[in-house]
């Protein structure tokens, strides 16, 4: 190994592409740390900083055969670790962004449930309130609040007097707020 310690990058690099092991332990001795604090640089996360450094090596091992490089194995190596660290920042946004997506998708849902569970309970203590109404009390009510007729058009129908059937809807209505209220206060 000491013999390799005075070889070139280049020299150490053509003994990589033919599998030498030891010309790639070289390599990751003279760049592990400089690659690893310019990851760190950008990243500031240590463990993501080792990752993209291990992925630069496991790469420069697994396709050494393959690669031309161009320029000097450390620019090829600075290179290759900005690009993997841009590459994890920009996947990093978009899973972000999904996860927020997510998130308000999911809030919404909630909201939504939410709102039906509360207007179904709504729907249940109407209508136990309606069932609380003497029967010639809810038909004035219906028809005021339901059907939306006058006081005068409901009279005229039930024949009864404008006066009683506003008194019947005024009534109706105290029965279904005292019943509205009290179902009212045990949820808050």
């Amino acid at each position: 190994m000491a013999a390799y310690n005075s070889y070139t990058d280049q020299e150490l690099f053509v003994l990589l592409q033919q599998g030498d092991q030891i010309a790639f332990a070289q390599i990751y001795e003279r760049y592990l740390q400089l690659l690893f604090r310019h990851a760190l640089d950008m990243l500031h996360d240590e463990d993501e900083a080792r990752d993209v450094v291990q992925d630069i090596f496991q790469m420069l091992w697994e396709k050494a055969g393959e690669l031309e490089i161009h320029t000097s194995i450390r620019s090829f190596l600075y290179a290759s670790t900005r690009y993997r660290v841009l590459k994890r920042i920009r996947h990093s946004k978009v899973a972000d962004q999904y996860l927020s997506t997510l998130r308000n998708e999911f809030e919404s849902c909630v909201a939504s449930t939410d709102q039906s569970i509360a207007e179904k309970e709504l729907t249940k203590k109407i209508e136990a309130g309606l069932a609380k109404l003497p029967p010639k009390m809810r038909e004035v009510f219906e028809l005021s609040r339901v059907h939306e007729l006058s006081y005068k058009e409901i009279a005229e129908q039930l024949d009864l007097s404008d006066h009683t059937v506003k008194r019947q809807v005024s009534n109706a209505l105290k029965i279904m707020r005292e019943t509205l209220n009290k179902s009212l206060s045990l949820f808050v």
